[in-house]
């Protein structure tokens, strides 16, 4: 009897042995992530910013890979046309010099720091002419004559407006000095524009000229000029 049990039990043992352990596959890969998600096997991942660079340097080495897989000659080719186009820029650069704004902006005339007085920029031009920076002075007394035109109504306010147009606006209602505000629009363009130096007969020219001006009486619309006398 025993052995017939003991028999039969061993049957039974090998029978379970043989039958594989089968664990449903959901839960199988929701441990593994589980297990994987742990902190000890991300140590050494690299940050965001590593990863976003990485991504960023594989880019750009496909668009080389691409750029030379196009251009005659493989890679060599590619460097050839390079070293072309920068070679055709710095030339450019070379020819053209850096870039100036070749067109009057609303800071032709008067300075981007806010709208000052006839009496204001009078004051730094005697400053400066003290100083013997005689460029500066005539900048700043051909400034003075342009606001104290317009202070006096003799010309509209208009920010954009440059030297030479306001000696063209303001020679049509003083026709006397017409000649003598060209040739200060004309002073202040050389110095402003033209780099170059104003001396101290340019200044008191301007200056004998702002106060000529300041006493000058207007030729109204309708008006002849023998009656402005």
């Amino acid at each position: 009897m025993s052995g017939a049990g003991g028999t039969a039990t061993a049957r039974l043992d090998t029978a379970a042995g043989d039958i594989p352990v089968d664990t449903p596959r959901l839960p199988a890969r929701e441990a593994a992530e589980s297990e994987l998600s742990r902190p000890m096997y991300h140590e050494n991942d690299p940050n965001f910013l590593q990863r976003a660079l990485n991504q960023f340097w594989d880019w750009v080495a496909g668009v080389f890979d691409a750029a030379a897989g196009a251009a005659p000659g493989g890679p060599a080719g590619l460097a050839v046309l390079v070293v072309v186009v920068i070679g055709l820029a710095a030339a450019l650069w070379w020819r053209l010099g850096t870039p100036k704004h070749s067109s009057r902006s609303a800071d032709a005339l008067f300075d981007s720091d806010g709208p000052r007085s006839a009496a204001q920029h009078r004051a730094a031009a005697e400053a400066h002419a003290a100083a013997l920076r005689w460029t500066e002075a005539v900048q700043e007394r051909m400034r003075a004559i342009v606001r104290s035109l317009e202070e006096r109504a003799l010309l509209d306010p208009r920010p954009g407006r440059t030297a030479d147009e306001a000696a063209a606006e303001a020679g049509r209602t003083l026709p006397e000095h017409t000649a003598r505000l060209r040739t200060a629009a004309r002073s202040f363009d050389d110095v402003t524009y033209g780099g170059r130096t104003a001396d101290q007969s340019a200044y008191l020219s301007l200056r004998t000229l702002d106060l000529e001006l300041d006493e000058a009486k207007p030729l109204l619309p309708g008006t002849s000029r023998g009656a402005t006398g």
